[in-house]
């Protein structure tokens, strides 16, 4: 390894023992479609197995508790009520010129059964009957339809048929009409009316489906993308279903690192993204509350879609770091990442609001190794399309007529920019905002600032009032003058006056540098909030021979690395 890159590691390299943890269950469950984009019906198939495991997932332990099976290869859960069927996909409400439908409407028999296999053996005594799991308890019922009239009639000629139970003893079917219910899953065979499983809890538990793998590692369709793990159904009242995937904590890295990271790229890069993956998802509550999942699967947490782009580098990567997690205090670190930093990462505090130990801006001499690509970038704004963006983004100002830096963090980061109208007004926006503020799509294309390390030309500078610490405010308002009797004074809107050779003179603010009469240039590098793991800087380390841990520490100030599960 160079012994020059060795010595600038701002923070004594600790690489102690992996400890035993139990901070946490070694399952997540990760929301794919829930909210509005909840489903009015899944369709799955099992990729490499035959059938499936009915039951749910214990809220505590994560456990699956089977309650009974499957054959079937492919098999859809919809919403329960009236459903129609049209090349292939599902409506709750007829198209034009679709007549299949399977209907919310059954007959149920009075009796409960001790079992599924009990009720199952019931159920195929007739053509159209199935098992259902009520309330805890095992049902049978037949037929389907789409109104309560068409069953009440059904359920009279039911009445005139016989079945028996597995001790072959006989008896009288009698039942009754069962409606569509708000908090009901149906489970057909795939694009067909054969309807093979309900299940209605109230809302108590939800319907869990883990796939048979032959004796190999189970895997499933769903959606195009092949998934580990099971699967939980879990339907809001009235309400469409929230589609979760419940995995194993590492099968979900596994998902994760060829979305968040190239998959070519060196291991100790590769194993790095791991444990900020696992310890990000491990930490994550923020979804629970509402959807009881972990983490979603978007940018909104991480990108995951099951194994469809799983690598045999990336699944080497995710077992050889197997339950490693970075820990601070006790607690999961808050492992952000993003794709570089331009030269230098930030602390947390200057970006987003709370302050963490160990998220500190640095400088990043790694980066600066390797070629990146879109490292270095420009863009240019004209002051009426910063005037627009501003306005719609509800900030209340004027025709923009300069921009300028108005502060920056110890690391040369940008911490605020002011923006000032034609009147004197200025808003400053200061932290993660000094980037996303310039996100703009008016224009008939993306415009934006990828980092927070970066320069304006062209912007001018701003007006307000001079301070004697240099720079200036935009307003008195809320500022301290010291008084002719040497009192420190807040001053509350209204005008102020000073003492001059020449008199007392009211104080008036220095008109805006209007810069660039056409708008302004911003350049700079790096591309995303700049705290925490740099995801090329864990390249270029890799490159130089450092490992994950060390690329770990030296992103991450005084963690440690412990083991869970």
């Amino acid at each position: 390894m160079n012994k020059f890159f060795r010595a600038i590691l701002l923070c004594a390299l600790t690489t102690a023992a992996l400890a035993v943890s139990a901070h946490a269950s070694d399952t997540l469950k990760v929301g794919l479609y829930y909210g509005g984009s909840a489903l009015f019906s899944a369709n799955l198939q099992n990729y490499q197995g035959s059938g499936y495991a009915l039951g749910w997932f214990d809220e505590e332990s994560r456990r699956f508790r089977e309650i009974g099976w499957l054959e079937e290869e492919k098999i859809s859960m919809t919403a329960d009520g009236n459903i129609y069927i049209s090349g292939g996909a599902y409506y709750q409400n007829r198209p034009a010129g679709v007549d299949a439908a399977v209907g919310g409407y059954h007959v149920e028999m009075d009796e409960s059964f001790a079992d599924f296999e009990e009720a199952k053996y019931v159920a195929d005594q007739f053509r159209t009957g199935f098992v259902a799991f009520i309330n805890n308890d095992y049902r049978v019922r037949v037929d389907h339809f789409t109104s309560r009239e068409e069953a009440e009639a059904a359920a009279a000629t039911y009445a005139t048929y016989t079945w028996y139970d597995l001790d072959g003893r006989e008896y009288s079917f009698s039942g009754e009409v069962v409606s569509p219910s708000a908090t009901g899953v149906t489970i057909t065979e795939t694009t067909t009316d054969h309807i093979l499983f309900e299940f209605d809890c109230s809302g108590a538990k939800s319907l869990g489906i883990l796939p048979d793998g032959r004796g190999r590692e189970a895997e499933t369709w769903f959606k195009g993308y092949r998934w580990l793990g099971g699967f939980e159904y879990r339907r809001s009242t009235g309400g469409n279903i929230n589609v979760i995937n419940v995995v194993d904590v590492d099968d979900y890295v596994r998902g994760v690192l060829p979305y968040e990271m190239n998959p070519q790229w060196p291991m100790e890069a590769l194993k790095a993204q791991a444990v900020c993956a696992r310890t990000y998802a491990l930490r994550q509550t923020k979804h629970y509350k509402s959807y009881k999942f972990d983490v979603c699967n978007t940018t909104d947490c991480q990108v995951y879609y099951g194994t469809n782009q799983a690598s045999a580098l990336t699944d080497r990567a995710a077992l050889e770091t197997a339950g490693v997690v970075a820990m601070y205090d006790g607690d999961y670190a808050e492992t952000y990442y993003c794709s570089s930093n331009g030269g230098a990462s930030e602390s947390s505090e200057n970006v987003w609001t709370t302050a963490l130990p160990y998220l500190r801006g640095k400088e990043d001499p790694y980066e600066a190794t390797i070629s990146i690509p879109g490292y270095a970038w420009s863009v240019h704004y004209t002051y009426d399309q910063l005037t627009r963006v501003l306005q719609q983004k509800g900030y209340s100002i004027g025709d923009v007529v300069g921009v300028y830096v108005s502060r920056t963090t110890p690391t040369g980061n940008v911490a605020e920019v002011t923006f000032t109208d034609s009147r004197g007004r200025s808003v400053t926006v200061a932290g993660d905002k000094c980037r996303t503020v310039f996100y703009t799509t008016l224009f008939g294309g993306t415009k934006s600032v990828k980092s927070l390390r970066y320069t304006i030309s062209g912007g001018g500078s701003g007006g307000g009032f001079a301070v004697n610490s240099g720079g200036s405010i935009p307003g008195l308002d809320g500022a301290y003058a010291i008084t002719g009797s040497g009192e420190l004074d807040r001053l509350e809107g209204g005008d102020a006056y000073v003492v001059t050779p020449q008199g007392t003179v009211l104080l008036e603010a220095r008109e805006p540098d209007r810069g660039d009469s056409d708008g302004i240039t911003i350049t700079g590098t790096g591309s995303g909030h700049q705290v925490g793991l740099s995801q090329y800087g864990a390249k270029a380390m890799a490159e130089l021979g450092f490992t994950y841990e060390e690329i770990l520490d030296f992103y991450f100030t005084g963690i440690d690395l412990e083991m869970v599960g």
